[in-house]
């Protein structure tokens, strides 16, 4: 009877030792740089239902594959059109909701660069993003440097998260953004294995900062110009300033003449020139 006591207490012991390492591996893995969810937020999954592309889809489709076969990265369009892309980075996230009822509201198309591992808590954004005829493009895994990355690990972030998006019912991503701009030359040579466009920005708004609603508009309209790539964030932090100053960006570059798009109609509408030379890390 005291050797079935022992054996029991055994037991016991073993199953709340798995217990404490399964918490461990699962706030191990939904933590890293910040873009983490908070507390109590429990996984979930929701699936967009396919679709055929349609003609606009595959013609901005194309206009990226064409633009990758003589340039690796934009950082804007060209100059001759009157378009604007903005973007948002490190999504989805909680303020994500708010940021799509905002585009929808104004009819705009955006482009989102997400993290892969953050769909495991809000795939449901992702998932509007996709049926809005959002762009979603590749903002890694789990929000890397890319460039303290071996060639094997920075495959791996951008081939992660480009299946979760596929997963989730979206089209494969064409567009990559470097989490902290962070990149070298092995980060370009990944890329060219996926057939990723690299998308940085010609106006940083650093509302991830949250500096006031006035300032991030501010920014947004000083760097207006055709062609410009506007960064903003739907993720990563508390976006309230970000929503807030949507609507005044969007109505006010309306008011300049400039048409809101995403970055691959952009492309389509009106390519940069080629013979750019690399960006800097």
């Amino acid at each position: 009877g005291r050797a079935a006591q022992v054996r029991r207490r055994r037991l016991a012991a073993a199953a709340a030792l798995v217990a404490i390492l399964a918490i461990a591996i699962a706030v191990a893995s939904g933590s890293s740089h910040g873009h983490s969810p908070s507390a109590g937020t429990k996984a979930t999954s929701k699936v967009a239902h396919p679709s055929k592309p349609s003609a606009p889809e595959q013609e901005d489709r194309a206009a990226v594959r064409s633009v990758l076969a003589y340039t690796p990265f934009v950082r804007e369009g060209g100059t001759k059109g009157r378009d604007i892309a903005l973007t948002f980075d490190d999504g989805p996230g909680p303020y994500t909701p708010e940021v799509l009822k905002v585009l929808e509201h104004y009819q705009v198309k955006a482009t989102f660069f997400a993290i892969g591992r953050m769909l495991k808590y809000f795939s449901a954004s992702t998932v509007q993003e996709i049926e809005d005829g959002d762009e979603i493009g590749d903002h890694t895994e789990n929000h890397p440097f890319m460039a303290k990355l071996s060639a094997h690990d920075q495959y791996e972030e951008l081939f992660e998260q480009i299946a979760r998006i596929e997963i989730a019912g979206g089209r494969r991503p064409l567009l990559f953004r470097p989490p902290y701009g962070s990149f070298n030359a092995t980060t370009f040579r990944q890329l060219a294995k996926l057939h990723l466009l690299m998308a940085l920005w010609s106006v940083d708004t650093n509302d991830y900062l949250e500096p006031g609603v006035e300032v991030i508009v501010e920014r947004a309209l000083a760097g207006a110009k055709p062609g410009a790539i506007i960064l903003l964030h739907d993720g990563g932090g508390n976006r309230a300033q970000t929503i807030a100053a949507l609507p005044l960006i969007i109505t006010k570059l309306r008011a300049k003449g400039f048409h809101l798009v995403t970055v691959p109609r952009l492309l389509a509408d009106d390519p940069p020139p080629a013979g750019q030379a690399l960006p800097v890390n």
